[in-house]
């Protein structure tokens, strides 16, 4: 693990959200992304362990996070647009996969993504979609 510092971990999320959709339009490998990442962007202050384990881990389960999306979202996958379903990606694995990040900072973490990113309004869907989510996945947090 990396040592848990949250703006560092803010830009992880901030450039493999890039990175994910980069991969999702184009034919590059995760390594390959990741490769131009380190060589062309500022990842000084970008927590890099955490970078690398979100582009490869979501990459690797595309499927099995898009499934789990599906189970929440009002259109089929392949309809929405590449920044919300990178955004939606991330969230699934991290809402799923990581709960040592509390399900409120996945959830923000993606309006502000979608805020940066997306559609004038897209930040609203990716909020609603990242809840209905979080009730199946952090059931216990979230009554807790």
């Amino acid at each position: 693990m990396s040592d848990f510092k949250p703006a560092a971990r803010r830009k992880a999320r901030h450039m493999a959200m890039q990175a994910l959709y980069q991969w999702h339009i184009g034919k590059a490998t995760a390594s390959e992304i990741e490769a131009q990442f380190l060589a062309d962007q500022n990842m000084e202050k970008v927590d890099k362990v955490y970078f690398h384990e979100l582009l490869h881990t979501v990459t690797r389960k595309v499927g099995e996070l898009d499934e789990l999306l599906s189970t929440v979202l009002d259109r089929p996958v392949k309809d929405l647009t590449p920044v919300e379903l990178s955004i939606l990606r991330l969230g699934a694995y991290e809402l799923r996969d990581r709960i040592d990040v509390p399900y409120r900072v996945v959830i923000n973490e993606g309006v502000e993504l979608a805020k940066s990113f997306g559609a004038t309004e897209g930040h609203r869907y990716v909020n609603g979609v990242l809840d209905k989510l979080a009730r199946s996945t952090r059931q216990a947090e979230r009554s807790g």
